[in-house]
């Protein structure tokens, strides 16, 4: 490809950009309206209402507390919109606080009283009868009671309080006193946060059983449930770990684990019926600032309403669904002896999940290799696997079976760190080659790599693809997969596994986009091919589907293509700070996001290069983190077919109007609705009825 040409610097400036952080408030916001839409099932809606919970406390865990560590650390570095640390926390508050009494605020006007009308009903303990009370605090002295354990709020010392715990804090007094002493219990962890009655699907906040029988708590003293107010705090989750002096990381990861419990707090969440000496007391000895407190009407952490999901309302949730076997595989499966091997000889193919079977394709594709006494080698990458995963148990298998089986773990994935962790040892203890990835980088990339003997030569079949290897997530994240076993791309990923387990400086890739390596410099000449065909007189086009579009280089070079006159269309899950459908900047670049029942997770990448058309997927998103920080693979799709396939579903996407939210010119998002006359078309019930004519 040619050399990259200059960029004009006027493209950089900070007012073309999104901050960061904002819009994935706005992505947020987007789940947010899942919930509130009426078109949405009932239970459906509970679980956006939950997402969103979820959602804002892993934002305030990494992204808040890294805005407040940078303001604590005195660093002055503007973000690339411009803003300071201060000015940053400080819109982030203000988008947020209006947006979390609009949950709240929603759920108790709107969503109990459906549920209510459904027979789902959220007791507050007044409303119940004298013999609901009786049940209850039997269940309290006897389920309950004893897990408890109140501590005293001394004035030299304020108790540990966990991270993301229901607390509740009490107000206890000597019988004829009027001075008040405060304790602080912490809500058990149990089965559900709502406890059942014996009543049909009733329930009562187990936080209010707690509130209400506090004389077994404390004998002998005055406690009422009128001064028991509750609270809930998210700490900074941000593991430390300078890779260049850990002579062993899983030792210090571990220690950074055990000290992640103990970081510093960066949002409290407080009951709006909290007197205003007890919130100024939970700021102080807290150590926050005012505007870290968000003050909750109704009930605290609604990520808990995902256990009300499954109740018995087949009517009020979306229909079960249940993934297909690939039509290149169902023969397969059928006849004996024939192998996924077989099957991939056969030419490329594609799997799309949750669509199509993750089992019957990318699990079967490692179980068969490892029971195949013809398979010499297992080479794979892990970054996020599920709890009991098959496919960790089938690559122990593999070692059982005396095959080579290399596994590179990232240790350093987000919140799923101790889990990774013990799978490591479990995979060391079978006798798998287990590397920890290379220091200073992620390994995010998703492939596998099976060396199998035929004749006197090595066949290497593989599996590039945009997800994890999780059989769980796999169920409800929208990824893509390509089985093949071309050699051009077989020796790229044979150079990439040493690359990765050995010592190796290999750049030089035949096909795949390797970051940090070639695939920055690949995506911006790529960019830059389609303004000089568009110029030589070609209709040049871009689609790009990812889950977030931050890099400002990649971004300026698209404002660019648009400039050129290149018709660009992004669809971009989550974040994206470019500005769309700007005059003279970004007329011709539209953006939409996609939320739906199924999480977004693909990235496709399409160029139309003067007619000869190229489509790439993998696992990078457009941002700095993948492009320079992160060992990521990006692929080409060879097959004409295939090329095609990618091309009708990121058409399809593109003509969601239901699901589909436009990123407009003054960085809001508008959802999409039909037109008059025009039918709702919705991607994902579309690829769904591709298997399952019945989800049409």
């Amino acid at each position: 490809m040619e050399p990259l040409p200059s960029r004009p610097p006027e493209l950089t400036k900070p007012e073309h950009l999104i901050n960061r952080e904002l819009s994935w408030i706005a992505f947020n916001q987007r789940v947010l309206s899942e919930g509130l839409d009426p078109r949405t099932p009932l239970l459906e809606r509970l679980k956006f209402l939950a997402i969103f919970s979820s959602n804002l406390d892993e934002f305030f865990m990494v992204r808040v507390a890294g805005i407040k560590r940078r303001i604590v650390q005195q660093i002055a570095t503007l973000t690339p919109d411009g803003l300071s640390p201060e000015t940053e926390l400080l819109a982030v508050q203000q988008a947020l606080k209006p947006l979390v009494h609009k949950q709240h605020d929603f759920f108790g006007a709107v969503l109990r009283p459906e549920l209510s009308r459904e027979g789902v009903f959220i007791k507050n303990y007044g409303e119940l009868t004298g013999e609901q009370r009786d049940y209850l605090r039997s269940y309290f002295r006897e389920r309950i009671f004893p897990t408890l354990t109140p501590l005293a709020i001394e004035p030299s010392h304020f108790p540990h309080v966990s991270n993301l715990s229901l607390s509740m804090i009490a107000v206890v007094r000597e019988p004829n006193s009027q001075e008040r002493q405060l304790a602080r219990v912490k809500v058990p962890l149990l089965q559900t946060r709502f406890i059942p009655l014996p009543e049909a699907m009733v329930f009562v906040p187990v936080e209010q059983v707690l509130a209400h029988n506090l004389e077994m708590l404390f004998p002998g003293m005055v406690a009422s449930p009128e001064e028991c107010y509750e609270f809930r705090i998210t700490r900074d989750a941000e593991l430390d770990i300078e890779e260049e002096e850990a002579d062993d990381l899983i030792s210090a990861l571990q220690q950074e684990l055990r000290k992640q419990r103990f970081g510093p707090v960066v949002r409290l969440e407080l009951s709006d019926r909290t007197p205003p000496e007890i919130r100024a007391e939970l700021i102080a000895r807290l150590e926050i600032a005012e505007t870290d407190v968000y003050d909750i009407p109704h009930l605290l952490g609604l990520g808990s309403l995902m256990a009300l999901t499954g109740l018995p309302l087949p009517e009020h949730r979306l229909p079960d669904w249940r993934s297909v076997t690939h039509p290149r595989l169902k023969k397969f499966l059928a006849e004996e002896p024939l192998t996924i091997f077989d099957a991939i000889r056969q030419g490329d193919f594609l799997v799309h999940h949750p669509y199509q079977s993750f089992t019957t394709t990318v699990q079967r594709f490692i179980e068969e290799a490892a029971d195949d006494p013809d398979v010499l080698a297992i080479k794979q990458t892990l970054y996020r696997t599920s709890g009991d995963s098959p496919i960790v148990h089938a690559l122990i298998r593999a070692a059982e079976n005396n095959k080579q089986v290399a596994v590179l773990v990232e240790l350093k994935a987000r919140f799923d760190e101790a889990n990774n962790i013990i799978w490591a040892r479990k995979l060391e203890n079978a006798g798998v080659h287990v590397i920890y990835g290379k220091r200073g980088l992620k390994t995010h990339t998703k492939t596998a790599l099976v060396i199998r003997r035929e004749g006197d030569h090595l066949m290497r079949y593989y599996h590039i693809g945009t997800g994890n290897y999780n059989s769980r997530t796999a169920r409800f994240y929208s990824d893509l997969g390509l089985f093949s076993c071309r050699e051009d791309i077989g020796n790229d990923l044979l150079n990439l596994f040493n690359y990765l387990t050995g010592i190796s400086r290999h750049r030089d890739y035949e096909q795949l986009l390797v970051a940090p390596v070639n695939m920055r410099d690949r995506f911006l000449q790529m960019i830059a091919r389609e303004v000089r065909h568009q110029r030589q007189g070609y209709h040049s086009y871009i689609i790009a589907k990812m889950n977030s579009l931050v890099d400002p280089e990649i971004i300026t070079a698209l404002y660019e293509a648009s400039e050129a006159g290149v018709n660009i269309d992004l669809i971009v899950r989550g974040i994206c700070c470019l500005r769309a459908g700007v005059p003279g900047l970004s007329d011709r670049i539209r953006v939409v996001s996609v939320i739906g029942r199924f999480l977004e997770h693909s990235r496709i990448f399409y160029f139309s290069n003067g007619g000869s058309e190229e489509v790439y997927i993998g696992s990078a998103d457009w941002m700095p983190r993948n492009l320079d920080m992160r060992v990521e693979v990006i692929t080409p799709i060879q097959e004409p077919g295939l090329v095609r396939e990618l091309k009708e579903i990121l058409d399809i996407v593109l003509a969601d109007n239901r699901q589909a939210w436009e990123l407009l010119s003054d960085n809001t998002y508008r959802q999409r609705q039909p037109q008059e006359g025009e039918p709702e078309m919705s991607s994902q019930r579309h690829f769904m009825s591709v298997g399952r004519p019945e989800f049409a």
